[in-house]
């Protein structure tokens, strides 16, 4: 079995620009990389080469893939920085699912997924098993900056930092979840920031809703592009947001984003 991919890298000090739940809005994650101070540059045969500003890393919440127009070069984007040291990623529940359907598991291609296997599909092979890799390399969570940061797609408690498991694995790719769903069909989920008391700033995604705003040493970054809202960013160690407005909605939810909390 493989060994599964680092999560403790506390000897990363950043700077980092972590960005939230793309899901394949790749015009927005341009524009935003371009207020953020990245050069981002493509080739004829879409190979892409991003140049950060000052020694800055990007950092994905996760959620690459699914619902947005143009999943393949988000990924290319997402790749090619991490093949060049310039960015890291954690794995979103979105992804975790593509992941699987990339290795032949019988998944349902509901929640946005076809949309991601539709557009994969008429990319090459090569893509296609350069995908597979990155995915699977992919940390559940990052604990990074001398233990002062941790970034994790739907959330982390406290006395999960520095774990992998499976309960710190769910926790980190679905939040808190009761194991009921919601007259949506939604999961319902626990506020567990509300409880949180930890020093360790948790940075994460995964449930989207209008605002962006600091909770207990914690903030949710999802400010739902796919849905028409908006992709934020969030400077380290400045705690400064920087965000760009969706094109449009490409992705229509039974819940409209005005209507989401991060309390269900």
């Amino acid at each position: 079995m493989a060994a599964r991919p680092e999560f403790d890298l506390r000897q990363l000090a950043g700077p980092f620009d972590i960005v939230s739940d793309v899901h394949g809005c790749c015009d927005e994650l341009e524009a935003l990389l371009g207020d953020l101070g990245y050069r981002v540059e493509w080739s004829a045969d879409r190979s892409v080469v991003v140049t950060p500003p000052g020694g800055r890393t990007l950092v994905f919440v996760g959620d690459l893939v699914d619902r947005g127009p143009r999943i393949p070069d988000v990924l290319r984007i997402a790749m090619a920085m991490g093949e060049a040291g310039t960015a890291l990623c954690v794995e979103g529940n979105h992804d975790n699912k593509f992941g699987r359907w990339l290795n032949g598991a019988n998944v349902q291609p509901g929640h946005g997924l076809q949309m991601s296997i539709d557009q994969v599909e008429a990319e090459s092979r090569e893509f296609r098993e350069r995908a597979k890799a990155f995915i699977a390399g992919l940390p559940i969570y990052l604990w990074l900056d001398g233990g002062s940061l941790v970034v994790a797609h739907a959330g982390l408690r406290e006395d999960m930092i520095g774990r992998d498991d499976g309960k710190v694995r769910s926790f980190a790719l679905y939040g808190d979840t009761t194991g009921k769903t919601d007259e949506d069909g939604y999961p319902e989920r626990r506020n567990w920031a509300a409880g949180y008391s930890g020093a360790a700033a948790i940075v994460y995604g995964h449930v989207a809703a209008p605002a962006v705003e600091w909770l207990n040493n914690t903030i949710c970054l999802d400010s739902g592009c796919c849905y028409g809202g908006r992709l934020t960013a969030l400077r380290w160690p400045e705690r400064e947001l920087v965000s760009v407005a969706a094109a449009r909605d490409y992705y229509t939810p039974k819940k409209s984003l005005s209507e989401r909390t991060r309390d269900i």
